[in-house]
């Protein structure tokens, strides 16, 4: 048991779910956001799937990204923030600004309540989608030096995640006041669902292979991570002393394709892979290189293999 208190913003996604049930397992306390109070039984009958049995050490606050309401007390007494929740888009909205407004002001108004409330540092949850969009990427190796180029033709997730991030630098920059900010790039997130709480990377990648929707493979390659692994990721960047003012790519060695996944679930669940699409592997498939070199020496950080990941969340859909 250890007296500190960690506000997860979010608890209802995929990535606050288990990083919520960590720290708990790990002794914290812990008050986590909902949009709506409605959430709350969901969220307690999933971390009971994880093995959670004594709910004491959690509260619960309704508050949203685009309201006030909710956030100061959410943030009393805590020593740390992780800014987990952020909005993903079932398709691609006809304004970006609907997406990037909300995701901008949504990290301000968390670093701004943080800061007010005298909390030592926030972890902000902001994606790969930040790092690797902009340069010629042929034999280019990502890296936490790397930034998007909001100036190019981009989808508005994309770009929101970038300006969102840009945002909360500038803010610890210039009105921090003391106020430490780490942030965490995630490339596609998979893993076990706990509560049948999943990512949007699982519902196309994992639900919709394994059930034929998804048939095309696609020139594109994604980086593949488990949501244990983001989940220890942000706790340790949390506390380790080294981590303040820095990114780090979360990613587990390696790049996959649509057909990669496809065959990996064929050869490894035969008895689950007859929906299957006859995917075919494209030629002109691009395999990104990104690094997760920082993560693993400054933070000790060790991810599961991608394969270890993808598997999870099959098993876990079944």
């Amino acid at each position: 048991m250890n007296n500190q208190k960690v506000l997860v913003t979010g608890g209802t996604g995929f990535v606050g779910i288990h990083t919520i049930l960590q720290l708990l397992k790990q002794g914290y306390t812990v008050n986590t956001t909902l949009r709506s109070l409605a959430k709350k039984e969901h969220i307690i009958e999933a971390l009971k799937e994880g093995g959670i049995t004594n709910f004491s050490r959690l509260s619960f606050f309704e508050a949203e990204l685009t309201a006030d309401e909710g956030w100061d007390a959410a943030a009393r007494d805590c020593d740390y923030v992780l800014h987990i929740a952020s909005p993903f888009p079932a398709k691609e909205p006809k304004d970006e600004n609907e997406l990037l407004v909300p995701a901008r002001d949504g990290a301000l108004r968390v670093l701004k309540v943080a800061k007010n409330a005298g909390v030592k540092r926030v972890v902000l949850t902001s994606s790969f989608a930040a790092v690797g969009y902009s340069i010629d990427m042929d034999g280019h190796t990502f890296t936490e030096e790397d930034w998007t180029d909001v100036n190019i033709p981009l989808p508005a997730y994309i770009k929101s995640k970038t300006v969102a991030e840009k945002a909360a630098w500038d803010f610890v920059a210039n009105e921090g006041k003391g106020l430490e900010l780490t942030v965490i790039n995630p490339v596609g997130i998979f893993g076990p669902a706990l509560g049948g709480i999943t990512s949007a990377s699982l519902d196309i990648a994992i639900i919709g292979i394994l059930n034929g929707t998804t048939s095309q493979s696609g020139d594109f390659t994604m980086g593949v991570v488990d949501v244990r692994d983001v989940a220890d990721i942000h706790i340790k960047a949390m506390t380790h002393p080294k981590a303040a003012g820095e990114r780090f790519l979360a990613n587990a060695d390696g790049v996959m394709s649509f057909y990669d996944v496809a065959e990996l679930i064929r050869k490894e669940r035969p008895s689950i892979s007859g929906n299957i699409a006859d995917m075919q592997p494209t030629s002109t498939v691009f395999y990104k290189q990104m690094s997760n070199q920082k993560a693993r020496t400054i933070l000790n950080w060790q991810p599961r293999s991608r394969e270890e990941a993808i598997l999870a969340s099959v098993d876990s859909v079944q």
